[in-house]
């Protein structure tokens, strides 16, 4: 049985892999290595191996990545005590390929580890931007680790061949996220009210905010803004937590002082894919800066207010508005999107980020890929000279 290697960081990434971890699973040549780091062993953030397990999927390895608060130098220290993790955990259980998917830091850090035990890497999500975050760079760089990459448009895709790498190495396979749209039975709204304590009716703001990492934009600033302009609005609003980057504990204490002193406004820790989908369908406006809003939103004809720098770069379809760090313009924005004049014409919007199908075609490739020299050992793809 060939081995795939599977790291998982985060809740988000957790729920992009759902479809593809039971895939491995299922395929009698796979067998699932499955390595968890990062936020998922942290109580701060949710303790979400929780969901790991309760989904039954088995760990090979837990890989602790200790944080002392979220400054550059804890995030700095923490990349390293990641790939020290990492590089015990591949000395006991090799995989014959590693499987990783983005762009946050403690991916990156696990995905560095391979490079002395010659462990061919896969990479989800390659050739994107985020112009405002420091993942841009970190995304950038899994790709020249990597040896077979899954671009989600064929845009990303040819920045990937535009990066050098081969084109037999690169397959347009879609985002394997919106698989999970025909693979999770939709939660009731009832479900959703009984589960975390909070009301649907009126439809409330999908509030996901993380900091901008590569703006002079503080973290803080950036949250007072975007909170002054939902209060200005004056929707219900459900809050997630942020990511672990520099300035997430100051977004998270704002909120907190947001919700108590508001009692249409609410934070989930961790409300898991299926929950969080169900909040999409039920939200009048997604308002903040995750890539859930460039990419899962588009399938709901979810109105998305995109807040400043962190996203630009990415493809983008109709449904999302972007804004500047700016009160009265999020505020407007947010009042706009809601409004049914803009919501009506998403209806049969196309999604520019696949057909949700991803799995498959990443399943495929995993399991046909000859393993070997010619895998490991990259060349750079040159472009033929302009005459």
């Amino acid at each position: 049985m060939r081995r795939i290697g599977v790291v998982t960081v985060a809740r988000s990434d957790f729920g992009i892999y759902r479809p593809i971890l039971r895939a491995i699973q299922q395929d009698p040549a796979l067998d699932l290595l499955l390595f968890v780091t990062g936020m998922h062993l942290n109580l701060e953030h949710g303790l979400t191996v929780r969901e790991i397990e309760a989904e039954d999927f088995p760990i090979a390895e837990r890989i602790e990545v200790p944080m002392d608060g979220d400054s550059p130098l804890a995030v700095a220290r923490a990349m390293g005590n990641g790939t020290a993790g990492m590089a015990q955990a591949l000395a006991r259980h090799p995989p014959d390929i590693l499987l990783v998917l983005g762009d946050r830091f403690e991916m990156h850090a696990a995905a560095l580890a391979t490079l002395p035990f010659n462990i061919p890497l896969a990479h989800i999500h390659g050739g994107e931007l985020t112009l405002g975050a420091m993942d841009d760079a970190l995304r950038h760089s899994l790709t020249k680790l990597s040896h077979l990459h899954f671009a989600a448009a064929e845009a990303y895709a040819q920045r990937l061949r535009q990066m050098g790498e081969e084109p037999w190495r690169v397959t347009v396979s879609g985002a394997p996220g919106l698989d999970n749209l025909t693979t999770l039975a939709p939660l009731d709204p009832d479900e959703i009210t009984r589960r975390f304590g909070i009301f649907l009716d009126p439809a409330p703001l999908l509030v996901t905010l993380h900091p901008e990492t590569r703006s002079g934009i503080a973290a803080q600033e950036l949250a007072e803004t975007t909170l002054s302009a939902i209060a200005e609005a004056g929707y219900p609003s459900v809050f997630t937590q942020p990511n672990a980057d520099p300035g997430s504990q100051a977004i998270t204490a704002e909120i907190g002082r947001f919700i108590a002193s508001h009692d249409n406004a609410w934070m989930i820790e961790n409300m898991g894919t299926a929950s969080y989908f169900a909040l999409m369908r039920a939200a009048a406006v997604m308002v903040g800066n995750s890539s859930s809003g460039i990419i899962e939103a588009a399938s709901f004809a979810l109105p998305v207010v995109n807040i400043g720098t962190r996203q630009d770069g990415r493809l983008r379809a109709a449904n999302v508005i972007d804004v500047p760090v700016e009160p009265t313009a999020i505020a407007n924005a947010i009042r706009r999107a809601a409004a049914p004049q803009f919501r009506a014409p998403l209806s049969g919007l196309q999604n520019p980020y696949g057909d949700g199908r991803a799995t498959g075609r990443i399943i495929d490739r995993l399991r046909s890929i000859t393993l070997g020299e010619q895998l490991i050992t990259k060349r750079f793809h040159d472009f033929p000279a302009a005459s």
